[in-house]
């Protein structure tokens, strides 16, 4: 009797410690462990990515220059596609069969019974016809989507574009982005992603075993809004942006303007330039190749990416830091015969006149090369120390205006430009006793110095401001209360003080309104506007033309700088484009003669394309074709990124021929 009741008691502990348990694990996985409830709810949800608007650009004055616009997204799911009238479905998409069927098998990879993207970016219009029929096509159904739009077509290179992430761009992402997504690949889309691209929203859709739509869940408790990105109110007059571009239709070169007052970028063209829409819709891949094989380079940011000898407008810095530096003062005075003869009078620098007595203000209104030679030989030479130490100092004060290094735009690739070191000049020589003779090209701009079109637009605002600048800059103003980032209301010094500035000013006035100036066609009438004419020594073709100003005289509201490649003299091309844009934004018109406006508008100033001969065999011909289209390309880039132009073993030869 009593082994019968431990037996019962027994087994009644064995059935207890198993209830036990498995209420134990029950709870465990119902209240501790989430895993299997969200494993259910996968199988019986749908998660449908809701893509935000990407914030819209405008321009200064509120006006549009990037909107958005609807596309949708075609997306199927293979397991549900079923009788499908596969010609009429190409027809309304524009693929062909073996298109639908690459798609379709790419879909089934992907997964059979969810829903893959079968084609991107249709156009409302494309949508439209489709929607009509849509009912016939079992298995597929439409994603909304936005891209960009460019309603004036402007400012190609400042904008950018986006496109679909790639590999590296979601693994940097932190989980952020997922295949499918789109980010800002250059330009202000690139530089202010973050704050443009938004938030994603989700909305969950019930669906049965065979992933078939079934309604909302939970009338849509768990859904989440998308968030539309942030907008941003650039610094772009777009009036002023659309009249640079027709200026510069059909040449190269650049033209950037600045307000002085706030580092503010009013005008930015780089020529060649594009249609930014061929960066958007189903034809982007083939347009970026169009682009990219372009010999006119249209999508090298030329404002920030081109470094050129700034020719003699550089002579406005080395009047300047020349001054502060002490070697001469306004009233220096050299005589220019109509050249600088240097090395024991074995090498003779041209001047375009013969000047006579000069001083400060005249070697500005004059352009003079002979001054400036004298003024660089004064501070390299004259200083009491090793020339190493005084050339040091010399592009110590250049560094302050902001050349050879970046100015930090905001933008993606700026390049520093190039002042050279005195340990380049040391090693080209083989020792340290080179003397001003060695680089007197510097004096006046030439040589191996490389100026960026930012970098020159922003002396010009130096000037304006009587000694300092603030951070160029393409946007004013972020989100609805367009807030200024810190670094842009920065007061940065250019190391000279304001009482030099005077006669360099005076000299700049009287090139462009006094008769015998090399600015004076481009005078404006009723606004005093300082300028420098700068034609750049350029040993590949026709010189480079240049030309600095700022206006008015008094309170500037405007800083320019234009530079055209190939052009020739910088009064008679890139003068005429700096009036009308300095004259279009103060006045709203412009009074420069008819034909100096239509000898612009029309001119054809690009180079010729080059012609490459093709050897008679095909494989050679495809090899030479392959090795020619490199080697352009890498001497394009190297041009542009050192110094643009520029024949430094010629010069040195030259140099040491006359020493």
């Amino acid at each position: 009797m009593n082994s019968f009741f431990a037996r019962k008691y027994v087994i009644q502990g064995i059935f207890i410690a198993i209830a036990l348990i498995i209420v134990a694990r029950l709870f465990y996985l119902q209240i501790i462990d989430d895993k299997y409830i969200l494993s259910a709810n996968n199988n019986v949800l749908r998660k449908v990515v809701v893509y935000p608007a990407r914030g819209v650009i405008l321009d200064r004055n509120n006006e549009v220059l990037v909107q958005n616009e609807p596309v949708y997204d075609l997306l199927v799911t293979p397991r549900e596609a079923k009788e499908i009238d596969t010609a009429l479905l190409c027809r309304l998409i524009d693929i062909d069969v073996k298109g639908f069927n690459d798609r379709m098998d790419k879909a089934k990879k992907h997964s059979p019974y969810r829903a893959s993207i079968f084609e991107k970016q249709l156009s409302s219009e494309t949508y439209a016809s489709l929607q009509e029929h849509l009912y016939k096509f079992s298995g597929f159904y439409v994603q909304n989507r936005t891209v960009r739009n460019y309603p004036d077509s402007i400012a190609a290179q400042f904008l950018g574009y986006i496109t679909e992430v790639n590999d590296k761009d979601i693994e940097r992402s932190n989980g952020f982005y997922s295949p499918g997504d789109y980010i800002g690949k250059s330009g202000v889309e690139r530089a202010y992603e973050e704050l443009l691209r938004g938030k994603r929203g989700v909305k969950n859709l019930m669906v049965d075993a065979l992933n078939r739509p079934k309604g909302v869940f939970m009338e849509g408790k768990y859904d989440t809004l998308a968030v539309t990105g942030d907008g941003l109110v650039s610094s772009l007059d777009k009036t002023l942006q659309i009249l640079g571009e027709k200026l510069m239709k059909n040449k190269l070169g650049s033209i950037v303007a600045i307000e002085p007052s706030t580092g503010e970028i009013l005008t930015f063209v780089s020529s060649e330039t594009y249609d930014p829409n061929m960066m958007v819709g189903r034809q982007l891949g083939n347009n970026y190749m169009k682009l990219l094989e372009d010999e006119n380079r249209p999508m090298f940011i030329r404002p920030i990416q081109a470094s050129y000898p700034p020719g003699s407008v550089f002579k406005v810095v080395a009047a300047l830091t020349a001054q502060q530096a002490g070697v001469i003062d306004d009233k220096t005075t050299f005589y220019c015969p109509g050249g600088y003869s240097y090395g024991g009078g074995r090498g003779f620098m041209k001047c375009t006149h013969v000047d006579g007595s000069t001083d400060l203000v005249k070697s500005i209104q004059r352009s003079c090369n002979t001054y400036y030679g004298y003024v660089y030989a004064r501070m390299i030479e004259s200083r009491g120390m090793p020339t190493t130490k005084a050339y040091d100092l010399w592009r110590e004060a250049l560094g302050q205006f902001g050349l050879g290094h970046t100015l930090g735009i905001d933008l993606p690739g700026e390049k520093p430009g190039l002042v050279p070191t005195s340990d380049y000049y040391t090693k080209s020589y083989g020792n340290a006793t080179w003397r001003s003779s060695f680089n007197i090209s510097l004096s006046i701009g030439q040589g191996e110095l490389g100026i960026t079109p930012l970098q020159m637009a922003n002396i010009m605002a130096i000037v304006a401001n009587r000694g300092f600048y603030y951070r160029p800059h393409l946007i004013k103003g972020i989100g609805e209360e367009k807030i200024v980032k810190k670094e842009f209301t920065e007061k940065i010094y250019a190391g000279v003080d304001a009482k030099y500035y005077e006669p360099v000013i005076e000299g700049m006035s009287r090139a462009v309104n006094i008769p015998g100036g090399t600015g004076y066609s481009v005078r404006i009438n009723g606004i005093e506007m300082c300028g420098k004419t700068g034609t750049v020594q350029n040993p590949h073709g026709e010189n480079h033309a240049v030309f600095f100003a700022f206006a008015p005289r008094e309170n500037p509201k405007i800083a320019i700088a234009v530079f055209v490649e190939n052009a020739g003299y910088g009064g008679t091309w890139a003068g005429p484009i700096a009036s009308m844009l300095v004259e279009q934004y103060l006045t709203d018109t412009i009074t420069l003669a008819k034909h100096l406006q239509d000898r612009i508008y029309n001119a054809s100033l690009l180079p010729a394309p080059k012609k490459v001969e093709q050897p008679k065999n095909s494989t050679i011909k495809a090899d030479s074709t392959k090795k020619n289209t490199q080697q352009a390309n890498t001497t394009r880039a190297t041009n542009n990124e050192l110094v643009v132009h520029h024949s430094q073993v010629r010069r040195r030869n030259e140099q040491v021929a006359a020493r």
